[in-house]
């Protein structure tokens, strides 16, 4: 069959209509948009996207790299040392001139580098978070990146999806739409497909379209995109492009508020240092040019951008960790994580389900056969069905001898034919599907001409739906083939807070039934007769009672348990009427259990998390012996756990919910308003909370929660931009590895302050000190600048890419308003930094022993240097020495230290260098002066960690500096 549109010979644009979008019938926009029921195809979507511009709101100008590069010489400091420098020019001085602006040069290009850096792994952090849609292309459905959809785009839209574009809807189930970002309209807005015909219609009484940045609330449906970009409504309003906040995150502020105090502090100990310099006849121009390099080495005026850079770094590694961080504030909040509230399915097991039991008619029936390919047998008592995959009819009952359609047992049957019926998923594979006008044409699904391998089975849809349809094959029903013979009249979608779902279908001979499916207690409370043995008999107190009790076996036995009913219906009553009786009165048809496997390494991931001091809590849906089973599998749970259901958490106030928290560890039969309730219950007993959500009424809590985290997988959009955290493959261990690096990430940033502030802390000490001893100036300015450029480069930076200490999954989580400087740290840098400055300043004053003021520079200039080049080792860890991580693991640190010596010994003996920086060249005694200085503490280190070693003691070398 031709489609309407796609003729070649036809129009080559996208015709503007007439009249509104909202009142053109289906033909016409058809017609205007160049579009037909199988979607547009691959070269056509290719052509629009060119033609169009993508589906994006503008966004602001990019800033040239010339002028980033630029911005680096406006920090008032540069801007002092480039006056500095024409100063030195005026006076003859091109020597210091140079060299001065080369360094400047070289730290502006060293500052240039890291914030592209950063940058550009927030661009590529912002294109992992960017919002997907679904659509329907080719006739086949596939999900692509918002920004590529065009006009004449046929999108599906289900509950927890965010509109991508402005739409035409065409075909609706129980739609409803949150406007309120546009209309401002609090509640959703209920949709139809008609045309609108009345003239002067408001945006808010559009029903039949669906705009950009509205999201979902409930049901299903399709439309044509008739707007991208600025042309939404949404583009026309804004102007604005949404993306991940720039803002600093909380421990940002709180450096920037650090290093204003030290601003402050370093300012007023240079002005101390110059004025000294003056008062003993220093000339003018040398200490101011001291003064104002001093500030420079000693201000840490990069100390917010390298934060910014290791946690950029941080996040690139939780990528490939498979965990994307959509909030920068969220890295800093998962080392303070002290509960991770999970969901069940597909978090902490694979969301593989398999049906291995189906009890109906007093009987339980095994199911054999792995994964999604329908290929099993079906034991029990009285029968044994072996079925090929997808078999039309080749069951047969043991001992008759007779073959039969399905299974031959019919009461098996009816339920199998109800797992079809009630159901969304769709499984491709093994037959040509054969094309049926009763379907919704987004539902129709074709491969290769419909000749598709045997072996090529493919499932679309949720994974407790596709079991169904995967039992259901293995008895003999193709769902191709049941629904050709139904036709599907309405649905009521499945709901959380209803707990199961409804479709109304209408036969060959326009018998009209009702199948229901959904949690055993539910759907049995509704139930008014039984199908047994072939007969529907009233559901008397007993055989609910073996219901139930089946029900708890089953549930005892870690299996997710559905029931299936259903009911006839009176032909010539409406739809409305129908809606209204469909779910009374039913006919149970029997239960169906399902297992979900535990991801591999989760039991593990528990473990750890009880080690590092955070509770691990499952919230979950399920039956509490199905949850339970599952949590003491996994480690969750303990014999003396409670399990708290929806109905008990009904019955609790909000204050005595916050007394049982803490002897919680099961959550199950919880609805989406119940996990709130958890979360702000743990938040009020101190918990930091991390929890996961994938559907659209999860996002609440998510939002609520301290580190939100959504399903990449299975995660709906508004549950994903409610969230901090994305799991791109929807795994409970990723959680855990998220915490991990989010330890890591703090531990290195302290690393940072602790390296540059105990350095900062000795240059700014020996000069004062030299000062107020009356000594000649220990450092020339040249030198400072240089110590500040090769020591705060390379080899802080290298710490920002450190590996986590072993022990970092092992200890209690840090609180969440504990100072930068807590632990010692502070303590530690006002010791370093007090011993860098006395070293530096007794090897300067045995230099001036020995008379000779250009040599005692050169080893002060030296052992400053290599000080800190050694000093950086020790601060890659607050509990371990170097000798016990391993001086090689880390060869990011040994390359930057190694270049940054060598860097440093040039301008020691290459005769040029030595004229600019006013060096000589050392012998062998010196070098052992300067060694034994400014590495003698790791010497000492090294002989006590080698004397404890064979007394299986770890290092005792924190003793010497306090730790």
């Amino acid at each position: 069959m031709k489609r309407k549109g796609h003729d070649r010979s036809g129009p080559k644009t996208v015709a503007a209509p007439d009249k509104p979008w909202h009142q053109l019938t289906y033909e016409e926009l058809c017609r205007a948009l160049i579009a037909g029921p199988q979607g547009l195809n691959r070269r056509e979507a290719e052509e629009r996207l060119g033609r169009f511009g993508p589906n994006a709101l503008r966004a602001a100008e990019a800033v040239p790299l010339w002028r980033r590069l630029l911005a680096q010489f406006t920090d008032f400091m540069i801007l002092v040392l480039l006056a500095a420098t024409a100063i030195s020019v005026f006076l003859g001085e091109m020597a210091d001139a140079i060299t001065i602006l080369v360094i400047v040069v070289m730290n502006a290009v060293l500052g240039f580098v890291q914030e592209y850096r950063a940058e550009q792994s927030l661009e590529a952090l912002k294109k992992l978070t960017a919002p997907e849609a679904r659509v329907l292309r080719e006739g086949h459905e596939m999900r692509v990146a918002a920004h590529t959809i065009v006009p004449g785009d046929l999108v599906l839209l289900e509950a927890g999806d965010r509109v991508p574009a402005d739409l035409r809807l065409l075909e609706v189930h129980d739609l409803e739409i949150d406007e309120s970002p546009l209309t401002g309209e609090s509640l959703p807005v209920c949709k139809q497909p008609e045309p609108i015909t009345a003239a002067g219609v408001g945006i808010g009484d559009m029903d039949n379209m669906a705009f950009s940045g509205t999201s979902v609330t409930r049901g299903r449906g399709c439309g044509l995109v008739v707007a991208t970009g600025m042309q939404t409504e949404m583009g026309r309003i804004a102007h604005l492009i949404e993306s991940v906040g720039d803002d600093m995150t909380p421990l940002q502020r709180r450096l920037d508020e650090l290093g204003k105090i030290l601003v402050v502090l370093c300012l007023a100990i240079c002005l101390v240092v110059v004025a000294i310099g003056l008062y003993q006849g220093e000339p003018v121009y040398r200490m101011v040019l001291t003064g104002v390099s001093l500030a420079v080495a000693a201000i840490p005026e990069g100390l917010p951008a390298i934060v910014t850079i290791v946690l950029a770094i941080g996040v690139q590694r939780m990528i490939r960790s498979r965990a994307i961080i959509r909030k920068l504030p969220a890295v800093e909040t998962l080392g303070c994580a002290t509960a991770i509230c999970s969901d069940k399915t597909g978090t902490l097991t694979q969301n593989r389900m398999t049906v291995r039991q189906v009890w109906l008619s007093g009987e339980r029936v095994d199911v054999s056969g792995q994964g999604i390919e329908p290929v099993g047998e079906f034991f029990a008592k009285r029968h044994l069905f072996t079925v090929e995959a997808g078999g039309a009819a080749v069951g047969t009952a043991r001992g008759t001898g007779t073959a039969a359609t399905g299974t031959g047992w019919a009461d098996l049957d009816d339920l199998l034919r109800a797992s079809v019926l009630c159901n969304n998923a769709r499984l491709t594979g093994g037959e040509p599907s054969r094309s049926r006008k009763d379907v919704p044409f987004w539902g129709r699904r074709k491969k290769n001409g419909g000749e598709v391998p045997a072996s090529d089975w493919n499932l679309m849809g949720d994974p407790t739906e596709g079991a169904l349809l995967v039992l259901a094959a293995k008895g003999g029903f193709l769902h191709q083939n049941v629904e050709a013979d139904f036709h599907r009249v309405e649905e009521l979608p499945f709901d959380s807070d209803r707990k199961r779902m409804t479709v109304i279908v209408r036969d060959q001979k326009g018998q009209m039934m009702a199948f229901v499916k959904g949690a055993p207690e539910t759907v049995l409370s509704r139930c008014a007769f039984v199908r047994w043995n072939g007969s529907d008999v009233p559901l008397d107190d007993d055989r609910r009672r073996r219901i139930l009790d089946a029900n708890e076996r089953m549930a005892d036995e870690a299996l997710r348990v559905l029931a299936l009913a259903c009911r006839p219906l009176p032909a010539e009553m409406p739809v409305e009427k129908l809606m209204e009786i469909a779910e009374e009165d039913l006919t149970f048809l029997g239960l169906v259990g399902m297992m979900d496997p535990p991801r591999p390494g989760v039991r593990q991931a528990v473990e750890r998390c009880s080690q590092a001091g955070i509770r691990t809590i499952m919230i979950t849906g399920d039956h509490p012996a199905t949850a339970l089973a599952v949590a003491r599998e996994l480690g969750i749970s303990s014999r003396s756990d409670e399990v708290l259901t929806g109905a008990c958490l009904d019955e609790l106030n909000d204050r005595q919910l916050e007394d049982k928290v803490p002897r919680v560890a099961v959550y199950a039969r919880v609805s989406p308003a119940h996990k709130l309730r958890i979360v702000r219950a743990l938040k009020s007993r101190g918990h930091v909370v991390a929890m996961t959500g994938d559907g659209v009424n999860d996002a609440p809590a998510v939002k609520e929660a301290d580190i939100g985290v959504a399903m990449g997988k299975a995660g709906t959009d508004v549950t994903k931009e409610a969230s901090a955290m994305v799991l791109s493959d929807d795994n409970f261990v990723t959680i855990v590895t998220a915490v991990e690096q989010g330890r890591a990430i703090y531990d290195n940033i302290r690393k940072f302050i602790r390296y540059l502030l105990s350095c900062n802390a000795g240059e700014v000490l020996v000069m004062f000190l030299a000062s107020l001893m009356a000594l000649p100036l220990p450092l020339l300015p040249v030198q400072l600048l240089w110590v500040n450029l090769v020591t705060d480069g390379l080899p802080a930076m290298a710490l920002g890419v450190d590996a986590p200490d072993p022990d970092v999954m092992r200890r209690p989580p840090r609180h969440q308003k504990e100072s930068i400087l807590a632990g010692g740290l502070g303590r530690n840098i006002l010791i370093w930094g007090t011993y860098c400055g006395l070293a530096t300043l007794a090897v300067f004053a045995w230099g001036i022993y020995l008379g000779d003021l250009p040599l005692a520079r050169t080893m002060a200039f030296c052992t400053l240097t290599f000080f800190q080049l050694f000093y950086v080792f020790d601060c890659r860890s607050e509990r371990y020495s170097i000798f016990e991580l391993g001086w090689f693991t880390n060869p990011s640190l040994i390359g930057a230290v190694c270049l940054s010596g060598l860097m440093q010994l040039a301008v020691v003996y290459l005769p040029p260098l030595q004229r600019i920086f006013q060096t000589v060249p050392l012998e062998p005694t010196h070098w052992l002066v300067i060694l034994c200085f400014s590495g003698g503490w790791l010497l000492l280190t090294g002989l006590r960690h080698f004397i404890l070693r064979p007394f299986g003691q770890r290092d005792g070398g924190r003793a010497l500096y306090g730790q």
